[in-house]
């Protein structure tokens, strides 16, 4: 199996964090140098090991904000 490479281009924030210190990230990757995408997934300290996680184009992105944002005004039941 090939090797992955990613290099983490701009840190956005960290979503949350578990015991062991795995923290939730949204970041701009790229992946195997192709072009960068946001990243959502989970990292272990250092960067060394991650969790499975999602990729999103810009596009993607914005369309996620504004689906995000319509249903946690509209959905009081929300999580």
């Amino acid at each position: 199996m090939p090797d992955i490479t990613y290099d983490i281009l701009k840190h956005y924030g960290v979503l949350g964090e578990d015991k062991g210190g795995w923290k939730k990230e949204i970041n701009l990757v790229s992946w195997n140098g192709r072009t960068p995408k946001f990243d959502i997934r989970d990292w272990a300290p250092g960067h060394q090991k991650m969790g499975k996680g999602i990729t999103l184009t810009r596009a993607e992105a914005l369309l996620l904000v504004e689906v995000l944002s319509r249903s946690l005004t509209t959905d009081q039941e929300g999580v």
